[in-house]
């Protein structure tokens, strides 16, 4: 399977296993829940899917690397402990606790969230001597002498024989006593994941070109030489930095991320290619719908790599557009919930009543103060947990900063009808911003499939782009809520003709 097929499953399991019956107990007991297993390549995400299973569910997430643990860290130190057995005094052996089980104590503890995840990875190149530990852990989720708390689900990781020396591999026992994912590869899947993510257009429409080259490991004189999806994502991001640097990106740089030689020196190049592009397109003015005869012509005439370096620019763009306003909504959503309460709070002040605080009254500005407390405390609680994802935090950022904005109208003096309407002013001008913007993206995307319908027509970049849209979250997110005759209209002929296709070739095989 791949990532997303992995995480699908391990998202079921996560669901299932913390699922209670109505007497409040896990409907499958915590020693009946098989860890989760999965064995995969290293640097294919296995680590992502987890801090993004554990966002989206809004549980605890916590994860370590076994083989940076040694027997004592896993299972505590001994010390020696006085006890009486049949009125007889006797030195015995204790440990103390385990780092791990302590690390969900302590999440658990900061958080507030007594259910979780706990990750480890590469369990099965653990040290000799902690080997056997590992493997108890695994059937009975206990760690010396502690064991993992209620409401914890396991999941595993592992790399396969071939990418590791120092893998064991798990007799049938323990493997009975898991569930086991194997994890391969995947750009398609991957592909969707790097624009959500804001992976650098260079690098999707590198491996776009050549996929081949999207995960690769080979041993040659010179040692082994690697390519993985975690070392495309960590260039991604050290090219933006240079770029916004004036940095100069070359083989230099791009072999501390892309040890393969070979791939390393061709995707040098094409960035280079890649910039031309940059600055001889004007991908603004496509969005915008003004791009000249000129412009037109040229992407008309362009090679395949040209072709769809220019989509992936354009695709760039847009997801940033997309993103934004997707993004936008959610923290609206958030605020206006907000706004709704407040509007109760200034309704009873005005008629004498007020919002309360425990036993005191409070005022508009107290009653979004404590608003704001509520979102900053449910924010560190995330933070805490392991489960607040880039993104998210930069939503909390954005309602946190409307909600400052309206404490300090509700500060001025006046009536609390007349202050709540001061808000709601300033509010209504987000929100009017906000659908300019969202009419400003709808507009973008029309723009560029009329642009595509006069360079190239219904061809394959058409079908391409369509593809992309269909694959990216944001894009579809924002065409759900907001729409696209032309996705639809192209999107809908497109499958007619994989029909009409898959009718021929089935007709073709039959003979007829």
């Amino acid at each position: 399977m791949n990532i997303r097929e992995a995480k699908e499953e391990i998202t079921r399991s996560v669901e299932v296993y913390l699922e209670k019956n109505e007497d409040g107990e896990y409907q499958i007991p915590t020693v009946k829940q098989r860890p989760i297993f999965m064995m995969g390549a290293p640097g294919i995400g296995k680590t992502a899917v987890m801090e993004q299973i554990a966002s989206e569910l809004d549980i605890a997430l916590v994860s370590y690397s076994m083989t940076h643990h040694t027997r004592q860290s896993a299972l505590g130190l001994p010390f020696i402990e006085e006890r009486q057995f049949g009125g007889e005094k006797a030195m015995v052996s204790e440990y103390t606790m385990s780092e791990i089980i302590a690390s969900v104590y302590k999440v658990m503890e900061e958080s507030g969230k007594k259910e979780g995840i706990l990750f480890l990875d590469e369990i099965n190149c653990v040290s000799e001597t902690l080997a056997p530990a590992m493997l108890l852990f695994l059937q009975y989720k206990i760690f010396g002498n502690r064991k993992l708390p209620e409401g914890w689900v396991v999941v595993t990781a592992g790399n396969p024989p071939q990418y590791n020396k120092s893998v064991k591999e798990f007799d049938v026992a323990t493997l009975d006593r898991l569930k086991c994912l194997t994890v391969e590869e995947d750009f398609g899947v991957w592909k969707s994941y790097a624009y959500q993510n804001g992976i650098h257009a260079a690098v999707v429409t590198f491996l776009e070109i050549n996929p081949d080259w999207f995960y690769a490991i080979r041993t040659t004189v010179e040692g082994t030489q690697y390519v993985t999806a975690r070392g495309w994502e960590d260039l991604s991001r050290i090219i933006s930095v240079y770029e916004k640097k004036k940095f100069k990106v070359d083989k230099r740089l791009v072999q501390q991320y892309i040890t393969n030689s070979e791939v390393a020196a061709k995707f040098s190049i094409y960035y280079d290619l890649f910039q031309k592009y940059q600055s001889s397109y004007q991908v603004e003015d496509i969005l915008k719908g003004i791009s000249g005869q000129e412009l037109q012509k040229r992407a008309a005439g362009a090679g395949f790599d040209e072709r769809v370096s220019l989509l992936g620019l354009i695709l760039e763009n847009l997801n940033r557009k997309f993103a934004g306003t997707v993004s936008r909504e959610a923290v609206l959503e958030r605020v206006v919930k907000i706004l709704r309460q407040l509007k109760k709070v200034a309704a009873a002040m005005e008629q004498g009543e007020g919002a309360r605080l425990g036993d005191q009254k409070v005022s508009l500005a107290q009653s979004l103060r404590q608003h704001c407390l509520e979102v900053r405390e449910e924010r560190d609680d995330r933070e805490a947990a392991g489960s607040l994802s880039p993104r998210l935090r930069k939503e909390y950022r954005e309602v946190l900063a409307l909600l400052d904005q309206y404490t300090e109208e509700c500060d001025r003096d006046g009536e609390a009808g007349k202050l709540f309407r001061g808000v709601k002013k300033k509010f209504d001008a987000v929100v009017k911003k906000h659908h300019g913007q969202v009419q400003e993206a709808k507009q973008a995307l029309e723009n560029v499939f009329s642009f595509m319908e006069r360079v190239w027509g219904q061809g394959q970049e058409m079908i391409l782009f369509v593809t992309e849209l269909t694959a990216n979250a944001d894009s579809m997110h924002f065409i759900e809520m907001w729409g696209s005759d032309a996705y639809f209209q192209y999107n809908q002929e497109l499958l007619v003709g994989d029909v009409r296709r898959n009718l021929q070739r089935e007709i073709a095989e039959l003979g007829i």
